[in-house]
Formats: structure tokens, sequence, C-alpha cells
């Protein structure tokens, strides 16, 4: 373990996972000058889905909002991939959510604060960001969340 934020989440009683690989041509993340952007991070539990479907239907709202956090972990776990210590945010600056939505359900904001609080809690006022909650037919191996994020880094 190294730095301020994983000693975070050790008191918050997570791990960081090991960056879930990708699913197609793609990279978990990539780093454009002081930016990193992450690619789509499903709930993925070492190595597999724990739940699929839609939210509002075979997945209730609170375990999307779970399964938010999951996505975020995730998306942590794929910015150190690329920049080596996650002290190294600035801030998030953007984090996009798209939620598998059964057609009447309308709580997408209520589940992408799973990542939001996540983050929150992780990176403290660093972890304060932008955000959009997007309702979507469906999502890759039928996943009820997918989140990415873009965060700043410090200067060098």
């Amino acid at each position: 373990m190294s730095g301020v934020v994983e000693a975070k989440l050790a008191e918050l009683g997570l791990t960081l996972p090991e960056v879930v690989p990708p699913l197609a041509t793609y990279q978990p993340a990539v780093r454009s000058g002081a930016y990193v952007y992450t690619a789509g991070q499903l709930p993925m539990v070492r190595g597999s889905l724990q739940v699929t479907g839609k939210v509002g239907a075979e997945v209730s709202p609170e375990q999307a909002k779970e399964l938010a956090a999951t996505c975020a972990l995730n998306a942590l776990a794929a910015v150190k991939s690329v920049v080596g210590d996650l002290d190294k945010i600035a801030r998030v600056v953007k984090v996009v959510g798209f939620i598998a939505s059964a057609p009447d359900f309308t709580g997408q904001p209520g589940v992408l604060n799973g990542a939001s609080e996540l983050l929150g809690a992780v990176l403290g006022d660093r972890g304060v960001h932008a955000r959009s909650a997007v309702g979507v037919m469906v999502l890759p191996l039928d996943a009820p969340v997918e989140i990415e994020i873009q965060v700043e880094l410090l200067p060098s």
C-alpha cells in the first residue's frame, strides 16, 4: 500500500482491486497531459459481474447504487494503473454514469450517487466533481451500471 488515498481506502474497509482487463480493443485508462480518462468501468468483482439486469426491474436502485460504488473503485484502480499513485490526483473533474434502466425508471441520479459518495469519502474535496447520469437500454454483459471518470493530476 502506498499513500494517503490508499490509507483512506483501507480505513473505509475497501481494497483497491486489480484493474479489470479490457473487454474489447481499448485501454482501461489513458493519460493526456495533466488528465487521466478511464474507459467505462463495470461493477466487476474478481473478474465477474455479481448482478445483471435493468435497474428498476431485476436490480433495485439500492443494489445499483452499491454497484456504482464498485465501478468507481474499479475506475480508481484504472487511474492508478496509469499514474502509479492515487495521491497524484488533484481532483476528480467529471463522472459519467450509464444506468441500464427499466422503461419507467427515472432514478439515475440516485444510482450515480454511489460513485459520487465513494469518491468523496476516499478523496475528500478532491473527489467533488461535475457529472452526468444517463439512462440507457442495455450495457455490456447486461451490466446494470457503467461509470467513467476524468481526473486532473497534480503538477509533476
